[in-house]
């Protein structure tokens, strides 16, 4: 967990108010869905398949005791709707930075274009970064998601690096 987060938190998007707070393990079946609701995570095995339940349970316990990271949901009418995992990375470079990474950002396809992980990402920079004491804002996306670059580059967002993957074997 990420103590100097203040949650939860309302949110405000163009479909009206939000609620964002830390995930419970009774929140596993909606992130599942919401990772298998996108066809990049699918085509990775994001399926929510019931076999692999154990599999991301345990992620979210390690998830959610690990210090430094948090996974996050984004409840509306008492549906969760939107996910995404924050890690703070001390470092050495850039003079000692502390960075948030931001991974797995999901919005239900439902409720997309809604302003919705708009407000989680704005929310990420003006409250999240500075109550860590981070001086930039990092996540990678898919090169297949050209949708998300746009949307991340509106937001302010730039295509700075190039990143690297290698799978091993589990």
């Amino acid at each position: 967990m990420i103590v100097e987060l203040e949650l939860p938190m309302e949110l405000h998007s163009r479909r009206g108010p939000v609620l964002l707070r830390r995930a419970v393990p009774s929140d596993l079946d909606p992130i599942m869905a919401l990772l298998s609701d996108d066809p990049v995570s699918s085509g990775r095995g994001d399926v929510s398949a019931e076999s692999d339940r154990p599999r991301y349970g345990a992620a979210l316990q390690r998830t959610l005791a690990a210090e430094g990271n948090d996974l996050l949901v984004v409840e509306s009418g008492g549906r969760v709707i939107g996910t995404m995992q924050l890690t703070v990375i001390p470092g050495m470079a850039r003079r000692g930075s502390t960075r948030l990474m931001v991974e797995a950002v999901r919005v239900s396809s439902t409720e997309r274009s809604g302003g919705i992980g708009g407000a989680m990402m704005t929310w990420v920079a003006e409250m999240a970064a500075p109550a860590v004491g981070a001086s930039l804002v990092q996540l990678t996306s898919d090169a297949a998601r050209v949708d998300a670059h746009r949307f991340y580059t509106r937001l302010g967002f730039v295509d700075s690096h190039v990143g690297f993957k290698r799978a091993l074997p589990r």
